[in-house]
């Protein structure tokens, strides 16, 4: 007794047991009060069966058992599991598709294959004031129109494509490969910006002004060449060496190599305090150069200076050939603790010229000309400082809740050309022997996505008018609104 017992309180848990179970699947109502029959639970079973393609023919006129039933109950519970880990694994093998204020990513479920889009536009108000002697066009442009395509395929190969549609017409910012051996030791391949000049190096969405400096003007922008980098020490130093077909001073490469000469360039910075919780983890320091021969005329060849306010104020005769090497020297450094930040930099950039024509035809000088700047950030609402500015607002811009994050710059700078360039390389009455330039901003950076700056620039001369008098300061009001995703 006591084992038919046991028996049917097993038989009558698998019962109910089984109930439980069809009612949950089926989204059934809750149980009544009376317990539903072997026969209900029967077809109910059966409906169950048919949706998941397990039903089991019984013989005709055979009344259900608990044993039977438990059975085809197994059946299903198992075709569940085996649903279930499937679901599992197919989660397992689909990409991961991320929308964020960084962009979008797309990443297969391993990892190793990604591709990032995002993108940056400026849209710039330009305003000259008291521009009598030398008028300027005062104008809005779109200053940056450049979607990013960037990522990795599997763990070796990292790549980055940048076209750029403001302008006249569409061109190529950035598009390298990257042979990721190890973080120490990285090949990158294509065109992308040649590694000695501190500002050039940062990125143009976190530029602390409208536009770069004027030690910019002397430091090589992008190039086409190789290049060996990596970073050691958890990124306490980093380098870059590599060969390039050879720009001119603050200009992009052209397409190919000219005048079949190549340039070296290279780079070593330390941070040797990063990642360490004291007032210096926001050090760096480092000193950039480049070498290599120029031979001929023109703009490929020679450079062209400009002011922050993007007038030209000294360029070469037409009659002046660069003829052997050019040398770049940049030492550099910068230091963030919280609100506060400040970068700096120097850079000699020497050349060999030669005069063509003319009663000086055969003349020729090694030319040197040394730019310097220095820049002051300061977070008004409380936000860190750092080379990528502020990277998101405590407090994003929201009417009534937040007024995002807001930072005043202030900037000095100053180019100098060699004596030596006047009057037989370069015209004293067209272009300067100096120009000395300090801007006042605000940036206002309302998320992470949307950013306003506002500079005042101010720039004097020294030569550069008829007559070897000065030429007419510069007094400009720039505006940027920026979005970068």
């Amino acid at each position: 007794m006591r084992g038919q017992r046991a028996g049917v309180t097993a038989g009558q848990r698998r019962v109910s047991r089984l109930a439980v179970a069809l009612l949950c699947s089926l989204a059934l109502p809750a149980f009544a009060q009376k317990a539903p029959t072997v026969e209900e639970l029967q077809k109910r079973l059966e409906a169950l069966e048919r949706r998941l393609g397990t039903s089991v023919a019984s013989e005709e006129g055979a009344e259900p058992g608990l044993a039977d039933l438990d059975q085809r109950l197994k059946v299903i519970e198992r075709r569940l599991e085996l649903q279930q880990e499937e679901a599992v694994a197919k989660a397992k093998e689909a990409p991961v598709i991320s929308v964020n204020d960084k962009g979008a990513s797309f990443k297969s479920a391993d990892g190793n294959y990604e591709v990032r889009l995002r993108g940056l536009i400026q849209g710039d108000g330009r305003f000259y004031v008291n521009d009598d002697a030398l008028p300027q066009n005062d104008t809005f442009l779109l200053r940056t129109a450049r979607p990013i395509i960037e990522g990795s395929l599997g763990k070796l190969i990292g790549f980055r494509f940048t076209p750029e549609f403001a302008g006249d017409s569409a061109s190529i910012v950035d598009a390298y490969v990257d042979l990721r051996f190890d973080p120490a030791y990285t090949l990158r391949v294509g065109k992308f910006t040649s590694p000695v000049g501190l500002e050039r190096l940062q990125s143009s969405s976190a530029l602390a002004g409208v536009e770069r400096a004027l030690a910019s003007e002397l430091a090589p922008n992008r190039d086409i060449g190789v290049q060996l980098q990596g970073d050691v020490a958890e990124g306490k130093f980093s380098y870059a060496l590599g060969v390039f077909n050879g720009t001119v001073d603050g200009r992009d490469a052209v397409t190919t190599n000219p005048d079949n000469e190549f340039e070296y360039a290279g780079r070593a910075f330390f941070e040797p305090f990063r990642n360490n919780a004291n007032a210096l983890s926001g050090l760096g320091f480092g000193v950039g150069a480049s070498i290599g021969d120029k031979v001929g005329s023109g703009n490929n060849f020679l450079p062209r200076y400009r002011t922050p306010g993007q007038v030209q104020f000294f360029n070469y005769r037409s009659s002046v050939a660069a003829d052997g090497e050019n040398f770049r020297f940049s030492p550099q450094a910068y230091y963030y603790l919280g609100r506060f930040g400040v970068l700096g930099e120097y850079i000699r950039s020497s050349q060999e010229v030669l005069q063509t024509t003319g009663a000086n035809a055969g003349v020729r000088a090694d030319l040197e000309n040394t730019a310097w700047q220095a820049t002051v950030q300061f977070v008004l609402s409380g936000e860190d400082a750092s080379y990528r500015g502020v990277v998101k607002p405590s407090s994003p811009f929201r009417p009534g809740e937040g007024w995002g994050a807001f930072e005043l710059v202030g900037r000095y700078g100053q180019l100098e050309v060699d004596d030596g360039a006047f009057p037989i390389f370069a015209d004293p009455t067209v272009s300067a022997r100096e120009a000395s330039s300090w801007t006042l901003g605000l940036n206002w950076y309302l998320t992470s996505n949307l950013k306003l700056v506002f500079n005042y620039l101010d720039t004097t001369f020294k030569g550069g008018a008829a007559g070897g008098s000065d030429r007419e300061d510069e007094k400009a009001i720039f505006s940027r609104l920026q979005v970068a995703f």
